[in-house]
C-alpha cells in the first residue's frame, strides 16, 4: 500500500510517500511545498492545493494521513494552518482517499517512543526506519513520520481484525 503522510503549514508543507507492504516499509518521495508569503491568502491557499493534486497524481497513494492542528500562542497563525489543514483534507478526500488524522505527540510516540521527542531525533528514526531515505528537511521528515504512524495503525487494525473472525 502507497500511502501519503503531510504536515501541514501554510508557509512550507511536508509530504512524505511510503510503500507499507506488511511490516515492511519502503521510502518512495518526499519534498514540501512552499508559498509566499508576500502572496494573499487565497492565492496560498490555491498553490497548496494545486501541489496536492500533482503529488497525489505522481504516486497515486490508497491512503493519506495528516498530523493534527496544536494550537499556539498567534490566534492568527493557529487559523492559517487550519485553513491550509482544510485545503490538505479537501484534496485527499476529493481524490478518494480515506485520511488519518494524529496528534503530534501520538506520531513522535509511534516513531520515536516518546511523545516528547526534537526534530532530530524524529528526523534520525526516519532514516533509520527508511534505510537509503534522502530526506528534504524537517517538515518532509514530519511528514513521513506520519505516513509510518498510519502504516503502523493499519497494521494493527489488520491484526486485530484477523484475530477477531
Amino acid at each position: 500500500m502507497i500511502i501519503l503522510g503531510l504536515d501541514p503549514g501554510l508557509g512550507c508543507t511536508g509530504w512524505g510517500v511510503i510503500r507499507a507492504e506488511g511490516n515492511r516499509l519502503s521510502h518512495v518521495a518526499n519534498g514540501h511545498v512552499r508559498t509566499d508569503s508576500k502572496l494573499a491568502l487565497p492565492a496560498r491557499l490555491t498553490l497548496l492545493h494545486e501541489a496536492l493534486l500533482a503529488i497525489l497524481d505522481d504516486h497515486h497513494p490508497q491512503a493519506a494521513a495528516v498530523e493534527e492542528v496544536f494550537v499556539n500562542d498567534n490566534p492568527q497563525s493557529t487559523l492559517k494552518l487550519g485553513q491550509a489543514r482544510g485545503v490538505i483534507l479537501l484534496a485527499a478526500a476529493r481524490s478518494g482517499l480515506d485520511v488519518g488524522e494524529y496528534a503530534p505527540r501520538l506520531v513522535k510516540k509511534a516513531v520515536v517512543g516518546t511523545g516528547g521527542a526534537d526534530k532530530v531525533q524524529i528526523h534520525a528514526m526516519v532514516g533509520r526506519l527508511l534505510p537509503g531515505v534522502k530526506i528534504a528537511g524537517a517538515d518532509a521528515a514530519d511528514a513521513l513520520a506520519v505516513a509510518i504512524t498510519h502504516a503502523h495503525h493499519l497494521a494493527s487494525a489488520r491484526a486485530l481484525g484477523s484475530h477477531a473472525a
